[in-house]
């Protein structure tokens, strides 16, 4: 029998780590690059939506969430106002990416994976083999992310999505009772910022004080502040033989909470013809078209859902329209959260 051939993931996050640990389950070969270490913290909203059943068998995630908090309506605010809540058609979990990632990056070593922490690996062209899942395209865009960790922050509800002047934030009551705030904001030139206050000051400069108000009465977590720019949400253009999964692939708009999940879902995906790749069974361009292919069928109508309404939630007009709508019952928020399922 031929030994199966080695595959190499490059990028550590949700989508190389779980697609790792399932590919060692099955005996396959695999070395992970990961550029930075574990654990860190990252720009995530760190709650779950829309992750099916199948997608967690597939991966035997159910371990690593054990510990998940459950979440059943968020609660949306515009500008310092409390809109409505809306309730999800299934429970999202939450749970730090700081918790999570270690916990993979762990099951992945134990089954004897190769990963290799602070190493970058650029391979251009690609060669077959190799699984691009490095995160985010770098994209000229002038969006900007920015999470912090806080304590003591009282909440409405377990989710809470506040909608500010060409911004939105997002805030979840993770598995200890830490508060992820994290935001997505139209990056402003004149504003002057430091590490320790950018958010607080993006929060004031969009509208939202009484959020920032309520973040500087908490406890903050001084590391666990982060940002990043430069957030794109198209679809790439497919490169032949070079095989991308989670945010690599596509970035879904972060107020829909799916990201975490789609990093899984991609990783699902990929898993069966890379095994058979490597198991000499199907040819690397074959199995590259194969798993790009059921990419966008699988999250065509949500991506393109999410982008529809992602304007809508920066733009003041539209925030008053999408508040009445919910008060009466028509936000159209009800039917993106069932196609994200």
């Amino acid at each position: 029998m031929t030994a199966p051939k080695p595959i190499t993931i490059v990028g550590g996050g949700l989508a190389g780590l779980s697609l790792g640990l399932a590919l060692r389950r099955k005996g396959i070969p695999t070395c992970l690059h990961e550029a930075g270490d574990y654990p860190r913290h990252r720009v995530c909203g760190e709650f779950i939506a829309g992750l099916d059943a199948a997608t967690r068998e597939s991966l035997g995630l159910d371990p690593f969430l054990a510990d998940a908090r459950p979440h059943r309506e968020v609660a949306w605010f515009r500008g310092d106002q409390h809109a409505h809540r809306q309730p999800l058609p299934s429970p999202a979990l939450a749970l730090s990416r700081h918790k999570l990632d270690q916990r993979l990056a762990e099951a992945f070593l134990a089954t004897g994976g190769d990963l290799r922490t602070r190493s970058r690996l650029g391979l251009a062209p690609a060669p077959e083999g190799c699984v691009f899942a490095h995160g985010r395209r770098r994209v000229r865009s002038a969006w900007l992310g920015l999470k912090v960790h806080a304590r003591h922050l009282p909440l409405v509800a377990g989710l809470e999505l506040h909608l500010g002047e060409r911004a939105y934030v997002g805030l979840c009551e993770l598995e200890d009772g830490t508060v992820n705030v994290s935001g997505l904001f139209v990056q402003r030139d004149n504003l002057a910022v430091t590490r320790a206050d950018a958010l607080t000051t993006y929060l004031r400069a969009t509208g939202l004080r009484a959020l920032a108000d309520r973040l500087d009465a908490s406890e903050v977590q001084a590391d666990s502040r982060c940002a990043v720019a430069g957030l794109g949400f198209a679809l790439p253009v497919p490169t032949p033989g070079r095989l991308v999964l989670g945010d690599a692939f596509a970035m879904i708009p972060p107020f829909t909470g799916n990201g975490m999940a789609m990093a899984f879902q991609s990783a699902a995906v990929a898993l069966g013809p890379l095994t058979a790749w490597s198991r000499g069974e199907l040819a690397w361009d074959a199995a590259v078209r194969r798993i790009d292919r059921r990419l966008r069928s699988r999250f065509r109508v949500r991506l393109a859902s999410a982008r529809a309404l992602h304007p809508l939630l920066v733009r003041p007009t539209a925030q008053r329209w999408l508040a009445a709508a919910g008060r009466v019952g028509l936000l159209p928020m009800r039917s993106l959260y069932h196609a994200l399922h």
